[in-house]
């Protein structure tokens, strides 16, 4: 991993000045900064993914949603069972699977 690339996504994380950083830009930081250091950041992406997955820009594409929330549901899975938020985002990103899964078989 680029060490540059890595240190310029933590000054972009720093300097957003939010507890957690939202939409395209926070995906492109949490999914590089998960590589280097996924317990730390794994939680933060997967919270991410499935806020990705209700955005307006995948909102009729079921596909793209249904691939934000496998990656959510396998980051979130990757996580110890030590870590204190991978129960949450956990289960926030599984019931957002079913939810959507749901709602195709209902032809929504």
């Amino acid at each position: 991993m680029d060490q540059d690339i890595v240190m310029r996504a933590r000054v972009q994380l720093l300097s957003a000045n939010r507890r957690v950083v939202r939409g395209t830009e926070g995906l492109r930081i949490y999914r590089l900064l998960t590589q280097v250091q996924p317990e730390v950041y794994g939680s933060k992406l997967a919270y991410v993914l499935v806020e990705a997955s209700l955005s307006p820009l995948v909102q009729e594409l079921p596909e793209q949603r249904l691939a934000l929330l496998d990656e959510a549901v396998a980051v979130a899975s990757a996580l110890g069972t030590a870590n204190p938020y991978r129960a949450k985002v956990l289960a926030k990103a599984l019931a957002a699977r079913r939810e959507l899964e749901g709602r195709q078989r209902r032809g929504m």
